[in-house]
């Protein structure tokens, strides 16, 4: 099933999103591991969370455009094939987001177990 929605949101873009998941998921256990100052393993989770968050959008409009072209050729198009079209447009910027949340909630956690 998640990998079936990876391929759906377009592997170029998905696959990329997943190894930055995994990425994120290991720098948050880093900074649970490291001990002392931890603010450039917090600053390089903000900074790839966000960069998630840009990739899956670029995603998003660059197969919007492709699929403009073709409903352009193509002409008429059912709202349900339509409908269809826009639902897995939206998968890559999701996984984006998410992408960005797990960041966020572990800089979160990050921030309040530093000592002062």
């Amino acid at each position: 099933m998640f990998f079936s929605l990876l391929n759906d949101g377009g592997p170029i873009f998905m696959y990329p999103l997943f190894i930055i998941l995994i990425l994120v998921l290991i720098l948050i256990v880093k900074g649970f591991l490291q001990k002392g100052n931890i603010d450039k393993t917090m600053s390089l989770i903000g900074s790839i969370g966000l960069f998630a968050v840009v990739w899956g959008f670029l995603g998003q409009i660059l197969g919007l455009i492709a699929a403009f072209d073709a409903i352009e050729l193509a002409g008429d198009v059912s709202p349900a094939i339509m409908a269809g079209g826009l639902k897995i447009s939206f998968l890559a910027p999701a996984f984006g987001l998410c992408i960005f949340l797990i960041g966020r909630l572990g800089i979160i956690i990050l921030t309040w177990m530093q000592k002062d």
